[in-house]
């Protein structure tokens, strides 16, 4: 039986957003990571030249998209030696994070581990399974009855990048654990800070990690943010065929399946790198302007290495500095959204256009 499910937390944002809006210049919203340029003319294309589609797509997707997949991961994350049983398109990514306890059978008495600065869909996936959820980012705290536990790299919303070492120490306790691992890398291609400013990001999946063995160990990734195909729902899963295998059982009786048009829209997407590129250098354009103005507003940005956000405080609780932000007319996150350790921290998007980002650096700093 499913229990009781807390209120949306966005929910709270609506008189903070309305003073926001009340500014002579309007809104600048910087809370919700959903992005403002337009989806790549390629993938566009593709859509529009697979809109005849009168069969019920493959749950599994088709031969293209899993081979498209299977060679981006080769050549963007340096991962080999996937097969098509290893790869599985998803309805975006977010269903996916709160439905796979479920679809994995765990639930009472069973815990889900998540990153202490975490997007809230790990916990509500636990309440929806009827699991517990526990945050911690020390794999010697996860606790014997761990059977999921979920990394994110780069973090949302912390920006927080795990290395090599730091990725191998957290597999090598889910194996002691016998727990299911899953890393959610939707940021990986917009890295900052030195040395992912240079290095790719690495994946759970990195020979390096894994070490020949992907048992009981998942990425996921989204084309959301890299492609702007947030309204596509595109999104797949990669890793242990064993883990993918249960997944797409559950998916098969219960019609999860993305629409053939997108399955041909992501296949576009994956194969070309150049889009990829191009919208890199804008959010590297705009973290430019932003970064700078909150720090000489009085804001000290945490961690922020990689992804889509900067986490920042300014020493006050969070509540005071959003509707601080709110006077001015810009509309931020606050850290409690994402766990109880954060109470002083905001989170700040770059998913706004160019000219509302220099209007939030502007406010900040007149």
């Amino acid at each position: 039986m499913l229990k009781p499910l807390p209120d949306y937390p966005w929910d709270q944002m609506v008189p903070f957003a309305a003073q926001a809006r009340q500014h002579v210049d309007g809104i600048v919203d910087l809370s919700i990571g959903s992005p403002v340029d337009a989806t790549p003319d390629v993938v566009q294309q593709a859509l529009r030249a697979a809109t005849d589609a009168h069969a019920y797509p493959q749950t599994v997707g088709t031969p293209a998209l899993q081979q498209a997949i299977i060679a981006w991961y080769a050549r963007r994350r340096g991962v080999t030696g996937l097969e098509p049983k290893n790869v599985l398109p998803t309805i975006g990514s977010k269903e996916l994070v709160a439905l796979m306890p479920f679809m994995l059978g765990f639930g009472e008495g069973d815990t889900i581990v998540h990153p202490r600065a975490a997007y809230p869909t790990y916990a509500i996936g636990a309440a929806i399974a009827g699991a517990t959820a526990v945050a911690s980012d020390d794999p010697a705290e996860w606790p014997e009855s761990t059977k999921l536990i979920w990394l994110n790299s780069p973090g949302n919303p912390d920006g927080r990048v795990l290395s090599v070492d730091e990725l191998r120490a957290a597999v090598a306790r889910a194996r002691e654990l016998d727990a299911v691992i899953v890393s959610d890398e939707c940021y990986a291609e917009l890295g900052w800070d030195a040395p992912w400013n240079s290095e790719p990001i690495p994946s759970i999946l990195d020979p390096r990690v894994i070490e020949g063995n992907r048992r009981n160990i998942v990425a996921i990734y989204s084309l959301s943010k890299q492609s702007n195909m947030a309204g596509y729902r595109a999104a797949f899963a990669a890793g242990c065929g064993g883990v993918l295998g249960r997944l797409l059982t559950v998916r098969k009786h219960a019609g999860l399946m993305l629409p053939a048009p997108l399955q041909a829209a992501m296949i576009a997407a994956l194969e070309d790198d150049e889009h990829v590129a191009v919208q890199k250098e804008r959010y590297r354009a705009r973290r430019e302007i932003l970064k700078p103005a909150l720090e000489q507003a009085g804001f000290r940005v945490d961690r922020s290495e990689a992804g889509l956000y900067l986490w920042a405080t300014e020493g006050r609780p969070a509540w005071e500095s959003i509707e601080r932000l709110s006077a001015l007319g810009i509309l931020a996150g606050p850290g409690p959204f994402y766990g109880d350790v954060y109470p002083e921290h905001v989170r700040f998007s770059l998913t706004a256009t160019d000219e509302r980002i220099a209007a939030a650096a502007a406010r900040l700093h007149p």
